[in-house]
Order: C-alpha cells, then sequence, then structure tokens
C-alpha cells in the first residue's frame, strides 16, 4: 500500500503524511527534503541556481524513484502535479490524496517559513491565488481523494484518509 499526499503549501502534507505513516505502519518520505538531501543544499539554492526549471527536474526524478517503493507515505511539494509524468507516476503506484486548504490557511501556516521561494514577494496572497487557480484542477484530475484539512486537527484528516483507503470508494471530497 502507497498513500501519496498532494496539495498547495501549507496544506499540511508533511505533518499528515507523518502521522498517517506511523498509523499504518509505512515509512514517510517528504520529496522536498529528499531533494534537499540529495543536492547537499535547500530549494531555495536550487531555484537561485537552477531556476525553477532545474528544481522540477529534480523532483520529477525523486517522485518516479519514490512512488516505484512499496508501503510508503510521501509528501510532495505543491507544484509536483505540474508535470504529467509525476501525475501518471502517483495515479499508477498508491492512493492519492489532495489536501485542499483555503488562501487563508495557507497564509498563516507560511507566514514565517523563508524556505518557501516562490512566497518571497511583496504580495503572497496573490502568488497563491495564482497557484491554486492553475494548480487546483491538476490535484483534482489525478486524486482518488480530496480532504479539506482547515480548521482540522491532523488526526481528524489522518483518520479520513484510513477509512477510505479500507474501503477504496470512487473519488470523495472529505470536510
Amino acid at each position: 500500500m502507497n498513500v501519496f499526499l498532494i496539495g498547495p503549501m501549507g496544506a499540511g502534507k508533511s505533518t499528515i503524511g507523518r502521522l498517517l505513516s506511523q498509523e499504518l505502519g509505512l515509512e514517510f518520505f517528504d520529496s522536498d527534503r529528499e531533494i534537499e538531501a540529495r543536492a547537499g543544499t535547500n530549494i531555495p539554492w536550487i531555484f537561485d541556481v537552477e531556476g525553477e526549471a532545474g528544481f522540477r527536474q529534480r523532483e520529477e526524478a525523486v517522485i518516479d524513484e519514490l512512488t516505484r517503493l512499496d508501503n510508503i507515505v510521501l509528501a510532495t511539494g505543491g507544484g509536483a502535479v505540474k508535470r504529467e509524468a509525476n501525475r501518471q507516476h502517483l495515479q499508477s503506484r498508491g492512493l492519492v490524496v489532495y489536501l485542499q486548504t483555503s488562501i487563508e490557511q495557507q497564509l498563516e501556516r507560511t507566514a514565517k517559513d523563508r524556505n518557501r521561494p516562490l512566497l518571497q514577494t511583496e504580495n503572497p496572497r496573490a502568488v497563491l491565488e495564482a497557484l491554486i487557480a492553475e494548480r487546483d484542477p491538476l490535484y483534482r484530475s489525478c486524486c482518488d481523494l480530496v480532504v479539506k484539512t482547515d480548521r482540522r486537527r491532523p488526526r481528524g484528516v489522518v483518520n479520513d484518509i484510513i477509512r477510505f483507503s479500507r474501503r477504496q470508494q470512487p473519488l470523495k471530497t472529505l470536510d
């Protein structure tokens, strides 16, 4: 069993992924942390030196490799769905859960995080709005389940994912 978490920055993918992996007894991976470990530097540096295209190339290779593993929970970066190859790997190799959240929640959760290169701007709200407009259709196109995370405890979200995974129902949205 593999569970892959997708969604925008600040949706709780890493937090929920760690809890979910503990509950299911699966190994946890965070694609952004894996990229940093392999590059020997942080994501803002990669963006500065290689640009977004260089970062996305690294991300695609890591997602391809990690999704080939068995019995894992993988938290992906917010833009992982931009590449068709990533969407195909995720869809064909496990249960894909879209953690959906509001712009307000994203702003609150990312306000002090300097490790988010796309938000280092005068108007992070505008950036987040543009990103969700571009990416929401991509998240929806490749997910098996949508779970809203606003004002919810991570443990409740984890329980919803586990219940769904045991039933394997068609696409649902859970509040």
